[in-house]
């Protein structure tokens, strides 16, 4: 009776440690769902490209494995600064343009990955995942092949997140990831008008991660995601000769943990499976307005999104803006 009274009691210990780190214990991806939208599958033009993207994610709410918000402190608010910067040779591959791309240095505030942390006394502080400042992992995209056709841009690509960023584990000041990841890629801009004025735009990343050092001789290796952006727009012009363009759109994101993690997480007394922490998802939705000069390769751009559903991760929203400029190598021929 007395041993089938500790087993019983042992049985409750875990499950409640299991249902603190079900609701709390979660992480993003990698990738944070924005940087795309409009026109996501045109390649830059050959030359030398420069792309500088601001990041901000804001969340004061935080929802369990079924979708229902759970009490919390603080606010989860980081801050990224992407210096993008791409090449673009004149020469052919498989019919298409080769890329190569660099992300860095990328200045931020806080991890762009979530991991809250389940022994925390009382709701969990939101506040407390998003310190620290510093310089986040590195992006490196050794290849990209995209195509122009009559109707549609697209290209694939593969990228690798390295954790250059500081990480060490239960720390509160986070800057990277802590973790390797592969990044498979692919994007599509098709134009459903004939003066390609108007556009359906798709990107997907499907992303492999490494394993992440924890507390406690732990490590866990989170769940494989699978990101989905997508847009629709409308361009404007602003003056006659199409020198000066607006582009409107409706833009939207949806990201998934696709497998289960993997290693193992202190939860509470003991060492328990990570796969114990459910898979999570979040889902937004908003617009991005563009202002574009054609002629100099420009371009400004400004991006909204709310997120209207999550589970088992944060719930809030994102701002995107920043520009792009090309530099053309060979220069195109003067208009006639």
């Amino acid at each position: 009776m007395r041993i089938q009274l500790k087993f019983a009691a042992l049985i409750a210990t875990l499950q409640f440690f299991v249902g603190i780190s079900i609701a709390f214990a979660q992480q993003k991806g990698q990738w944070v769902p924005g940087q795309e939208g409009l026109n996501a599958g045109i390649l830059p033009s050959p030359g030398f490209t420069y792309a500088n993207l601001t990041i901000n994610y804001n969340a004061g709410t935080f929802n369990n494995r079924d979708g229902n918000a759970i009490p919390v402190t603080g606010t989860y608010d980081i801050w990224a600064v992407e210096n993008v910067y791409f090449y673009v040779p004149n020469a052919k591959f498989l019919g298409g343009n080769l890329g190569f791309m660099v992300m860095f240095p990328t200045p931020a505030t806080g991890s762009l990955v979530v991991d809250l942390n389940p022994l925390l006394p009382g709701a969990p502080n939101l506040s407390a995942t998003a310190g620290g400042s510093g310089l986040a992992d590195l992006w490196v995209q050794p290849f990209t092949v995209g195509w122009h056709f009559k109707r549609a841009d697209m290209w694939v690509a593969d990228a690798f997140m390295i954790p250059t960023g500081r990480y060490a584990p239960g720390a509160s000041n986070n800057v990277g990831t802590g973790y390797f990841g592969n990044h498979l890629q692919t994007a599509t801009t098709f134009y459903i008008t004939k003066n390609k004025g108007t556009s359906a735009n798709l990107y997907t990343n499907w992303e492999v991660h490494g394993h992440r050092q924890g507390t406690n001789n732990t490590f866990k290796t989170p769940g494989q995601a699978f990101t989905i952006e997508w847009g629709v727009g409308q361009i404007l012009p602003l003056k006659k000769n199409l020198s000066q363009l607006l582009q409107l759109g409706v833009v939207g994101y949806d990201q998934w943990q696709v497998t289960d993690n993997g290693g193992s997480v202190p939860i509470g007394p003991i060492i328990a499976p990570a796969n114990l922490i459910p898979r999570y998802s979040f889902h937004g939705v908003g617009g991005q307005l563009n202002y574009i000069l054609p002629a100099r390769n420009f371009s400004l751009f400004f991006k909204y999104y709310h997120e209207y559903k999550s589970y088992s991760a944060l719930q809030g929203t994102t701002i995107v803006f920043g520009g792009f400029w090309t530099l053309r190598i060979p220069k195109p021929p003067p208009a006639k």
